[in-house]
């Protein structure tokens, strides 16, 4: 069965007699997230070696032996496989059609609703599929703004649109980064815009920002400057990409809106939701006028084939992020307000 986002906390809370639950999806802290929260509501902690297992993709073959084990100690013991593929839905389906009452974590990042363990779990009556996408908008502002209430911390609105628009691409990276504001915050309780910039301003997501937008102005020069500090500082060619294709998408909607609907680059940046925070606004602008619908579209499909690229050639994954970004660069021209978009 499919479990929808708004259900999916609850699900987490008690996922019931299910005997395998698969987390997909982009956002790979998210799903790292999950899966231990759902391995500890079921075991209470992660180390009982007796009751919970982790194993590696290569290892799916143990699968339907692992789920029929019996835990030395009492209690249901959990089975967790990372970086599970397609080429593990074999191993799945034979562990899942054998006895056991082991509860089944397989985490699937980069897996898509097409994919044929997604398929093969959504049917199953013992299994649930999961998908784990990053937040944008009011859902992340609203994630953020729990995660500062955990530690009693609460932000300013312009602080807490700044963290919205600079984290979210990974859940694991976007709660390191706040957990670390609500520390800087101290006593105070209280994290200011300058507070957020100060602290968040220095993390490789701000500087991986700076390299997009300044690749979609068409600077290639500072592109290049911006994803090397960005590398140095830990950003890796996956996340690069993905932070790419949601503003590339963006600009493509925004390119509709001013060929369909008339809309001038200000009127069409302005309609972007969720909205573009303003400290960006004139950055998009430019960037707007520099490309026309058509080749967003391109630039969208063109970053999404080198993700694909990324993870299954042997070519060094540094340089095709990098080659990428400096493409869109080059391709971005200076604007010509008479052209027909």
């Amino acid at each position: 069965m499919k479990i929808e986002p708004r259900q999916a906390e609850r699900f987490l809370r008690d996922p019931g007699t299910v005997r395998a639950v698969l987390l997909h999806g982009e956002d790979e802290g998210l799903i790292r997230e999950r899966a231990a929260a759902l391995a500890r509501r079921i075991l209470g902690t992660l180390d009982d070696p007796f009751r919970y297992v982790e194993l590696a993709r290569e290892e799916a073959a143990r699968l339907p032996e692992e789920m029929t084990a019996l835990s030395l100690s009492g209690g249901r013991r959990v089975v967790r496989l990372r970086e599970v593929g397609d080429g593990s839905a074999g191993a799945v389906g034979a562990a899942l059609a054998g006895p056991g009452e082991a509860l089944l974590i397989l985490e699937g990042p980069g897996l898509t609703g097409r994919s044929k363990l997604v398929t093969q779990l959504t049917r199953a009556a013992d299994a649930a599929v999961l998908g784990c996408y990053a937040e944008e908008g009011r859902a992340l502002e609203e994630t953020i703004g729990a995660i500062l209430g955990a530690h009693r911390v609460s932000a300013a609105p312009d602080a807490l649109a700044f963290l919205a628009h600079q984290l979210g691409a990974d859940r694991a990276v976007t709660r390191a980064e706040v957990e670390k504001l609500a520390l800087y915050a101290g006593d105070s309780r209280r994290v200011s815009l300058a507070d957020a910039e100060a602290v968040i301003g220095e993390a490789s997501g701000l500087s991986l920002d700076d390299a997009i937008h300044a690749a979609a102005e068409g600077d290639a020069e500072t592109a290049d400057r911006a994803l090397a500090r960005a590398m140095a500082e830990g950003a890796n060619p996956v996340q690069v990409v993905r932070a790419a294709l949601p503003l590339f998408q963006r600009l493509a909607r925004a390119a509709l809106g001013m060929r369909e609907a008339g809309q001038g680059a200000v009127e069409a940046v302005r309609a972007i939701r969720p909205p573009v925070f303003f400290k960006r606004e004139r950055q998009l602008v430019r960037a707007l006028e520099r490309w026309p619908a058509p080749a967003l579209a391109a630039a969208c499909t063109a970053l999404w084939e080198t993700e694909r690229e990324i993870k299954r050639t042997g070519a060094p994954a540094e340089t095709l992020a990098r080659q990428r970004l400096l493409a869109l660069a080059r391709q971005a021209r200076p604007p010509n307000r008479k052209e027909t978009r």
